[in-house]
Order: structure tokens, then C-alpha cells, then sequence
């Protein structure tokens, strides 16, 4: 893929290429605002919800564990699944190819850097390097990923393994995404296979981050404040991560630091299905700290509807009791927000409330 936007590649600099340079301090273009830097010494949560998913495979217990994703789909929007299906080694050797990719000379990623969002594949930094006006401290590498046979031949070619080892996990997690969408709408009194055409011709977007060790931890983020499409736009986002550093908002707006479960993933409700639920359900809204001493990968799947699909609430969840609440929208109108404004300033999903009568 040729290198885009000259000017700003040869201005561009990478947060791993600052930690190899063994900064003592960070550059001023990444120092949040006091207001809105990580809390420190916050303790983390022990109570954030675990739903092993091996019980889905006994009928007498498939009801508790759908009342299980019901209570953290409206408390928090958020919770780990063990026991999900995906093998531990697929898990490792996607991670594996991630830390190789980012190990890479500079050069080398640079080949696949864009400011463009609507590009199937690009490496950068922050969310919008063009806009932002405080960078994050992390670098990623972001791919189309669904249907796989499309987009793998645009993916890295280096690390050589890259494509088959990250493939096997997109194929997987996308398998294991499909059932908790099913288990989601159980949980909405939505039949399980409400959407499925839709949700099988959708988009599956891959990225796959590093932060840094930084030398300030304490003045910046690996990933600013977002819901997952505005984080989140999409309707489910999975998790695959090293170590902590996730931070989510409870519903008394405190930060909450997520633990690290060994084999565990983390399932994030976005934008698109607290308006599909009609408010029932809320995106939550988090960031990404970063640590002083190690770096932090993760390896992020946001599956949402196909780009110029709208969607709004669930015509079964609107009533004279529960009005509309959101407008419709589709994923093109989410790519033209973020490429135009400053995600950290404002939400996506505010622009498509509607005004209660």
C-alpha cells in the first residue's frame, strides 16, 4: 500500500518510536488537560461482571446466564466471558504477530500510514491525528476484517505470518460475536435471530494496538475518553489484551480500572446497540491508561452493520411507554463525524438523542 499524505508522514512520529528513544519526558502535544487526566492509585474493581459461557451448553443454566448479560448490558454495558470457545493458542499467536508488527522498523509501518478513516487499512496514532489536539499515546494498526476473504490480502505482509495466524483469531472471534449478539437480543425479548442477515453481512473492523511504556503516565492516555463508536460506534466490541490499563465510567461517572483475567475477554456494548435497545441498553463509555514501565497490547473487534446500513431502536422496543429515543444512522455518517471533529470534545451517539416529549 503506498504511503499517504507525504507532508504528514514525514511529520508523523510514532509513540513507540518516543519510547525507544528513551524520552524522560513526554512531548507537549500528548499532556492532557489536568481535568481530564487518569486518576491515580484507583483501586481496581472486583466486582465488574465475569459470565462464563459454558453454560450455554446446559439448557437448565442458558437462562441465568442470559439474565447475567441482561443485568451488565443495563448496569454497565460491559463484562469478561471465560470459557468462550477461542483457544488459548489462536489468543497467543495473535498477540505474538501484533508485538512483531509493532517491532518492525518504522519505515517499514509507515508503508500503511494514512489520516484517511475511510481507508480498509491504515497505521497511525491517536483516534484522529489530522484533529485531535492532544495525541494519544499508543500506535495502531486498523483492518477491515469481514467477510475475510476481501480485506486479508490488503493486511500486513510483514510479519510474513500475520495474515494466518491474526486471521485465525478474526474468524473465531467473529464466530464467538455472532453467538453473544444472539444472547444479547434473548436478553432483549428480541428473537435470537433478529438482524441476522443484517449482522452477517455487517463489517468487522480489527484494531490491533501498543502502548508504549511512558515516562508520564500520570499526564496522558493510550486512548482518550469514547463510547465504542464515538469508542464505539459498532454494536459489540471484543477485547483481547495483555495486561490492564482499561478503564470504564460507572453509572455514579467514576472510573472504574478493569482487572486482567488470564484468558478472558472483554465484551463492550457500542453506540449501535444502545440504539437498537432503545436506551435499555447503554455503550459504556471508557479509556485507556497507559503504565510507566510496560507496554500494553490489545487486539480490539468492532462488529457493526454494513457502512451505509441504517439502523435505529427496535420497532418491539417502542411503545407509547418508551418513546424513540435516537435517531438512525449508519456507519459512513460515524466515519464523516471523526473525520471532522475532535471525538474527545463531544460524542457521536449525543448527535443522534432525540428530545423526550
Amino acid at each position: 500500500m503506498e504511503r499517504q499524505g507525504n507532508s504528514t508522514a514525514s511529520s508523523f512520529t510514532s509513540a513507540v518510536s518516543l519510547d525507544q528513544l528513551g524520552m524522560s519526558s513526554i512531548r507537549q502535544r500528548y499532556v492532557l488537560p489536568p481535568s481530564q487526566r487518569p486518576s491515580p492509585h484507583v483501586p481496581i474493581s472486583t466486582t465488574l461482571p465475569i459470565i462464563d459461557l459454558s453454560t450455554l451448553r446446559d439448557q437448565s443454566l442458558i437462562s441465568r446466564t442470559i439474565n447475567e448479560i441482561r443485568m451488565a448490558c443495563k448496569e454497565v454495558g460491559f463484562f469478561q466471558v471465560i470459557n468462550h470457545g477461542i483457544d488459548q493458542l489462536v489468543m497467543d499467536e495473535a498477540l505474538e504477530v501484533a508485538t512483531e508488527f509493532f517491532n518492525l522498523p518504522n519505515d517499514e509501518k509507515m508503508r500503511l500510514f494514512s489520516e484517511d478513516v475511510h481507508k480498509p487499512v491504515r497505521y497511525g496514532t491517536s483516534l484522529n491525528q489530522a484533529r485531535d489536539e492532544v495525541c494519544c499515546w499508543r500506535d495502531f494498526i486498523k483492518h477491515y476484517s469481514h467477510p475475510i476473504s476481501d480485506w486479508i490480502h490488503m493486511w500486513p505482509s510483514n510479519p510474513s505470518n500475520y495474515r494466518k495466524k491474526m486471521g485465525k483469531y478474526v474468524e473465531a472471534v467473529q464466530v464467538l460475536q455472532n453467538q453473544l449478539l444472539e444472547i444479547i437480543f434473548q436478553s432483549l425479548g428480541l428473537n435470537r435471530s433478529y438482524l441476522h442477515e443484517e449482522i452477517n453481512g455487517g463489517s468487522q473492523t480489527l484494531a490491533v494496538n501498543c502502548y508504549p511504556a511512558c515516562p508520564q503516565p500520570g499526564l496522558t492516555l493510550g486512548i482518550h475518553t469514547h463510547s465504542d463508536y464515538g469508542s464505539d460506534y459498532g454494536s459489540i466490541t471484543v477485547l483481547l489484551q495483555t495486561r490492564s490499563g482499561l478503564e470504564i465510567k460507572d453509572k455514579n461517572h467514576n472510573w472504574v480500572p478493569v482487572p486482567f483475567v488470564e484468558g478472558a475477554l472483554v465484551v463492550q456494548l457500542g453506540d449501535q446497540m444502545e440504539v437498537m435497545s432503545n436506551g435499555q441498553y447503554k455503550s459504556v463509555i471508557h479509556r485507556a491508561t497507559v503504565n510507566g514501565d510496560e507496554k500494553r497490547f490489545s487486539i480490539v473487534s468492532l462488529h457493526s452493520f454494513a457502512m451505509d446500513r441504517k439502523m435505529g431502536p427496535a420497532l418491539e422496543l417502542v411503545d407509547d411507554q418508551h418513546p424513540k429515543s435516537y435517531k438512525e444512522f449508519c456507519f459512513r455518517e460515524f466515519l464523516d463525524f471523526i473525520s471532522s471533529y475532535d471525538i474527545a470534545k463531544g460524542r457521536f451517539l449525543d448527535t443522534l438523542k432525540m428530545n423526550k416529549p
